[in-house]
């Protein structure tokens, strides 16, 4: 067995699997706020990294110049989104909503191609060295900003929720809408912020695996990724989320090296997760981490 090719998946798995856990805190968020699981986070991925891209490209901005203006955007995309789309949905079925943000998604990955096209685009250069060793392992520099920047995140999405004015508004409308509003909680206000936020950090995640693997439509499969890792963790956890998404991470890449090496099955990358995830379920039909729904008859 290539114990050093093993070590080298895994702590790639590490690390994407943090990427998986912010994108999941993300799906995590807008359902607790909402209850509605949104199908076009994956196209939040896609369009900031489009918008990072042309910033560097066309504007010619530095990266961090260009990076904080794709935050601001997307902030601002992903606000205006939930006022102006789903906020007239309020009060309808769920599943009409949850229509409603795959019809999002569509237009969205159709929206992208019109505008930059369906070839894949590399980003400028951002680091001088692309990739250093640590401990014999190879790996990108993209990859360990991206660390840095996902328990960054991880530590602001915990002191936001638990000592923040904002933060404990979206706990109290997560537990009970009619409750929260009757203590003079903004429920429309805590739902336009969730989706803000949601943009926000889900571009982020965009913007790092562009810099790596560069940005085309598939970007917004990641989305479709990440779904299993929420569902794993549990659907209303922000710590599954995380625990989610690192699991998916090692998984694929453990997959991935024992079916090049073994199994020779092929594809074993995307869909081993969906194979865990349906066994887990079995035993766990709430994930991981998530709050079990008991309903009395």
């Amino acid at each position: 067995m290539n114990f050093e090719l093993l070590t080298q998946l895994i702590v790639n798995g590490l690390i994407v699997g943090l990427l998986y856990g912010v994108v999941g805190m993300c799906f995590v968020l807008v359902y607790k706020s909402t209850q509605i699981v949104n199908f076009a986070q994956g196209e939040f991925l896609l369009i900031g990294a489009w918008v990072c891209w042309a910033s560097l490209v066309y504007l010619e901005l530095p990266f961090i110049v260009g990076f904080l203006l794709t935050m601001v955007f997307m902030a601002v995309f992903g606000i205006l989104l939930q006022m102006i789309v789903l906020r007239p949905m309020i009060g309808e079925p769920i599943i009409s909503v949850i229509m409603v943000t795959i019809g999002l998604s569509i237009f969205f990955q159709a929206l992208m191609k019109w505008i930059f096209g369906v070839s894949a685009q590399s980003y400028p250069k951002v680091f001088e060295t692309e990739s250093i060793q640590i401990l014999g392992l190879n790996i990108e520099v993209a990859y360990l900003m991206s660390t840095v920047i996902a328990l960054i995140i991880m530590v602001a999405f915990y002191l936001f929720f638990k000592h923040s004015k904002y933060g404990l508004a979206m706990r109290a409308t997560a537990f009970d809408q009619q409750i929260a509003q009757s203590l003079g909680i903004s429920v429309k206000q805590v739902f336009a912020m969730s989706w803000g936020i949601a943009a926000t950090v889900s571009a982020t995640a965009g913007v790092v695996i562009a810099m790596v693997s560069g940005v085309s439509s598939s970007l917004s499969m990641m989305g479709i990724k990440v779904f299993p890792a929420v569902i794993l963790g549990g659907l209303d956890s922000i710590v599954g989320a995380i625990v989610g998404g690192l699991i998916i991470g090692v998984l694929e890449n453990v997959a991935e090296f024992f079916d090049s090496q073994y199994l020779h099955i092929g594809n074993m990358y995307d869909i081993a997760p969906f194979y865990v995830l349906l066994i887990i379920l079995w035993f766990k039909p709430y994930g991981l981490f998530g709050t079990k729904d008991i309903e009395r008859i």
